[in-house]
């Protein structure tokens, strides 16, 4: 398959800038498709039903230092060294950066991403203070603004977010509020967390022709032992697990094709798995997400969830009834 199997168009005015109140919902089950509320999407679970949600929290990660270079911090791959992503083609090996507060960060490889050296340890309260939380670039287009709007450290954050690492948010969650999941947990559904830290592999375009070509990068996942078993019971009994995002699904899916290591609280380890269509699905029976770019890694996922053809239907669907699209934009929620 080609990445232009994965194209559509959209007008640019419905690229959502802020999140999307009230959700408007596009519900497709059984292929058909059709406009829901928050309340009448809760109604659609049943008692006995999982829905699993990611307790990832996002960290401000993206500097900016005082030359306007827009760094986004990825991981640590040691107590000085940094893999990060930022506009590198005009800068050698060997270039020192400065970073806010007096630290310099030297570029030691090129490549997507980058590799800093910095000179002295990058802490969470260095973040804290000269760091931003990491919009998409196409919401600092739409609004014609490089930085964070005062709100956006509220809005691009989960409701129950809790375990920092990711750099950018689970948006599918940015729906669902403490409210919502209590109204679940009264109608019998059962609510488990895991952690996927969202990085370079979630958002990165593709780059190759063929979609065989790509390599997502790794991705850190912890599972507990309750949550697996909660899952495994669920599906002994054939009630539906819910995935509450791309990111709780790559997890479940990796879980399941066996990517993680067995520890006392559950599973964990680092998944690279490329969900695209052909792909059988083994954990999630129903997909909560957002709308996705065009020839994305995350709308190869939905395509292999609903089946590619419908999928681009819907999204057609979408576009014409003026659903906002995006991480701010609205839900949809899948069915087979």
């Amino acid at each position: 398959m080609q990445v232009a199997d994965l194209d559509y168009s959209y007008p640019p005015e419905l690229v959502a800038t802020e999140p999307a109140r009230p959700t408007r919902v596009a519900f497709v089950e059984a292929g058909q498709a059709r406009e829901l509320t928050m309340q009448a999407l809760l109604e659609r679970f049943k008692p006995g039903d999982v829905l699993v949600i990611n307790e990832s929290k996002v960290i401000p990660a993206r500097v900016f230092t005082a030359d306007k270079i827009e760094i986004l911090f990825l991981n640590s791959t040691s107590a000085d060294e940094w893999q990060v992503l930022f506009p590198a083609r005009d800068f050698k090996v060997g270039a020192v950066i400065t970073l806010p507060g007096g630290v310099e960060a030297t570029l030691i490889k090129k490549g997507l991403p980058q590799t800093l050296r910095v000179s002295e340890p990058l802490t969470a309260e260095f973040f804290e203070r000269h760091g931003e939380v990491a919009l998409p670039p196409y919401i600092q287009e739409a609004r014609g603004e490089r930085h964070n709007r005062g709100t956006d450290a509220a809005f691009y954050q989960t409701a129950w977010a809790k375990n920092p690492g990711s750099v950018a948010a689970p948006t599918a969650s940015l729906h669902f509020t403490a409210a919502h999941l209590q109204a679940l947990r009264e109608r019998g559904v059962e609510i488990v967390t895991l952690t996927l830290h969202v990085g370079a592999g979630t958002f990165l375009p593709i780059k190759a022709e063929n979609l065989n070509d790509h390599v997502m990068h790794g991705e850190r996942v912890e599972i507990s032992r309750a949550t697996l078993d909660t899952i495994e019971a669920a599906q002994k009994k054939n009630a539906r697990v819910w995935a509450l995002g791309t990111t709780v699904t790559r997890a479940l899916e990796a879980w399941a094709a066996g990517d993680f290591t067995e520890t006392p609280e559950g599973v964990a380890g680092e998944t690279k798995i490329f969900i695209k269509p052909g792909f059988k699905f083994k954990v999630v029976g129903a997909l909560l997400t957002n709308f996705h770019q065009p020839k994305s890694t995350l709308i190869s996922l939905v395509g292999a969830f609903a089946g590619l053809d419908r999928v681009k239907e819907v999204y057609g669907w979408a576009v014409e009834h003026r659903f906002r699209l995006f991480s701010y934009g609205d839900l949809s929620a899948w069915i087979p």
